[in-house]
């Protein structure tokens, strides 16, 4: 499990943005079963309002409206009303930081290199970083 940087969202390939929606899903699921998601990668949202979850979680949602990929909100909140950041504030502070993008972004080349990311998605998030290469 893990929630990738929130300014990678836009940038994710194919398969890591539908996982991510997943995940998202089974974190929500695993928070309202057991009070807390018991992964050390994404233990972290604990340490924030739900409403920066639910930000977080929306923010994936639209992206894969935007795509043209079918996601049910309902999956994610069922039928509770989802409070979600005012604006201006700044979703995971300190933990979606420069060093959290970079560990992202390494993951996704590693990925990349072993062949589960497509060389034209890769391109995507490299063309948005050039200072990663």
């Amino acid at each position: 499990m893990r929630l990738w940087h929130k300014e990678l969202i836009p940038f994710l390939p194919r398969q890591q943005l539908l996982g991510q929606w997943r995940e998202c899903c089974a974190i929500a699921f695993n928070i309202e079963q057991n009070g807390t998601p018991n992964h050390v990668l994404v233990n972290k949202v604990m340490d924030y309002p739900r409403e920066h979850f639910n930000s977080y979680a929306h923010l994936v949602y639209a992206e894969m409206l935007r795509r043209g990929y079918k996601a049910d909100w309902k999956k994610f909140a069922g039928k509770e009303t989802c409070k979600f950041l005012p604006e201006g504030r700044e979703l995971f502070k300190g933990w979606h930081n420069e060093r959290y993008m970079r560990q992202c972004i390494y993951n996704l080349q590693e990925k990349a290199d072993c062949g589960a990311i497509p060389e034209d998605e890769w391109d995507k998030i490299t063309d948005e970083w050039p200072w990663f290469e």
